[in-house]
């Protein structure tokens, strides 16, 4: 399969890219997709609320008082919910919100959106996005002509200069093939990858 892209900026022409239909030319399958997309939000939750039940709590282990007699509501332990310093009904405890999904459905799923970003005309590639100083200036002359609300770059290697450059642009994220996630290349309006990242990407979902 051939991708024809057009550069990122006016001063480079037009490039084709051949790419495998096995990756870029997938139908979009709307439900896998969710499911990834839900896996991932999912993963990033903390789920690290806790609090103590009437097991947690120390003290407890004696009858504060006599059963009869005392005029009080009779109690076996101090550790009960309805008292001070008691243990928490239905307390909270730790807990992961990930969600299985097997390595052959994640691959599938990041297929079906990188086809769908080259059907919509959302992906492009360059030959270098690396700026040669840590200049933010340099770096918005490369994307130059871009029209992106989100800009999502995939650069085969973090130079500390494209790092250094992207940082202050608040609608730019950089990241290479080994940390693309399912929602950045969603929500971004375009992206641009170099070319040995796309290959790197090709060979990780082949």
């Amino acid at each position: 399969m051939t991708l024809q892209i057009p550069a990122i900026n006016n001063q480079e022409s037009a490039q084709a890219l051949d790419v495998s239909e096995l990756v870029f030319g997938q139908d979009f399958n709307e439900t896998l997709v969710h499911q990834l997309v839900t896996k991932y939000l999912s993963a990033a939750r903390a789920g690290t609320k806790g609090q103590k039940n009437r097991a947690a709590v120390s003290g407890g282990g004696a009858k504060p008082f006599r059963q009869k007699g005392t005029g009080r509501a009779r109690a076996g332990t101090t550790r009960s919910p309805v008292w001070r310093t008691g243990g928490v009904a239905f307390a909270a405890q730790p807990r992961s919100f990930d969600q299985k999904l097997n390595k052959k459905m994640y691959k599938v799923g990041i297929r079906s959106i990188f086809s769908e970003l080259l059907r919509q005309g959302r992906l492009a590639v360059c030959n270098d996005i690396t700026p040669a100083t840590p200049k933010t200036k340099e770096f918005l002359s490369k994307i130059k002509g871009i029209d992106a609300k989100r800009l999502l770059v995939v650069a085969d290697d973090l130079n500390e200069n494209l790092i250094l450059a992207a940082r202050n642009i608040p609608y730019v994220a950089v990241v290479t093939p080994s940390s693309v996630d399912p929602v950045s290349l969603f929500s971004a309006d375009k992206v641009i990858a170099t070319a040995t990242a796309l290959k790197q990407i090709e060979e990780r979902l082949a």
